[in-house]
């Protein structure tokens, strides 16, 4: 159902983001255009104010990573679940959430969930939809997107997890068409919000990568923006390499850098979801490592982030 049209771009509203602090100081952050629904839970998680020694200590690490301990990453996420949906409860009665995860491959792959999986045993992809109450779904992130999807007019959700390779393979947009296909959702319903992750401004890339987003996107060349290296000698003497670099030298080489949200915009808007709709965090998780958990700076020895949606019963 999704259709290519050229379109102006425009800037995405970044002043969205509530800043919610649990009893145990977690800095939850929600995207204001999906937490005026009433019905809805979410949230995007931060790393402090968890239980794990490890990266820093007290953090919040949401993954079941090699250098914590499961019992520090089951009481977080004990305590991230408590913090999004302390106030979704309604009439003082107490809702029993149930989470799904998923094994995350950096695929286009989605899943319908209708009930939990039984032993809860994680689904392998990186996406999720779901209409049934009571059921948080949630993907781990620590660079990539996480993208939530709420259609209020049905009632229905979705995450996911949208890393380069994920978003060259359209995951959110086909994350549209699973809404359609299972819920009737039209896209012009839906509100998006995308959450933290690393940005153009610090996600540094091959050009293969750039050349994988231009044979997929019309836009794709769009996306990317180019710096030279830079060298400190060259700059302090610009005369000197211009008028005594030996034969054969070029220039220095260039970096190149993605706009992985821009991407993401892109998409849910040709599948026909206003970019009005669109809400995005605009945090860099790269530049943040006090706030986030960020693989690529801290050199894979980090922990996760959550983003996790819901129906309330």
């Amino acid at each position: 159902m999704a259709t290519k049209t050229k379109l102006k771009k425009t800037k995405t509203k970044k002043k969205s983001i509530t800043i919610k602090p649990s009893a145990k100081s977690l800095n939850i952050l929600r995207a204001a255009s999906v937490a005026r629904t009433p019905w809805l839970v979410h949230g995007f998680s931060t790393r402090t104010g968890g239980s794990s020694k490890c990266y820093g200590g007290h953090a919040l690490n949401l993954g079941f990573t090699a250098h914590d301990s499961k019992a520090a990453v089951e009481q977080n996420r004990q305590a991230f679940i408590s913090a999004i949906t302390q106030d979704g409860n309604r009439l003082g009665v107490k809702a029993k959430w149930r989470m799904v995860n998923l094994r995350q491959i950096h695929s286009d792959l989605i899943h319908h969930i209708s009930e939990v999986p039984k032993d809860n045993a994680p689904l392998a992809g990186d996406g999720m939809v779901t209409n049934v109450p009571g059921i948080l779904l949630s993907v781990l992130t620590a660079d990539c997107l996480p993208v939530i999807l709420v259609d209020r007019k049905r009632r229905a959700v979705g995450v996911f997890h949208a890393g380069w390779r994920g978003t060259v393979k359209r995951i959110v947009e086909k994350g549209v068409g699973e809404m359609y296909r299972w819920f009737g959702t039209g896209p012009s319903d839906l509100k998006a919000a995308i959450g933290p992750g690393i940005r153009g401004c610090c996600y540094e890339v091959g050009p293969e990568v750039r050349s994988a987003f231009e044979a997929q996107f019309s836009y794709g060349s769009g996306l990317f923006r180019e710096t030279k290296e830079r060298n400190e000698v060259h700059e302090r003497y610009p005369l000197f390499f211009l008028t005594a670099r030996a034969p054969g030298h070029s220039e220095l080489p260039k970096k190149i850098f993605l706009d992985l949200a821009e991407a993401n915009r892109r998409q849910l808007i040709d599948t026909g979801v206003p970019a009005k709709n669109i809400s995005d965090l605009g945090l860099c998780t790269f530049c943040k490592k006090d706030m986030f958990f960020s693989h690529r700076a801290e050199k894979g020895v980090t922990g996760r982030m959550m983003a996790a949606v819901g129906i309330r019963a």
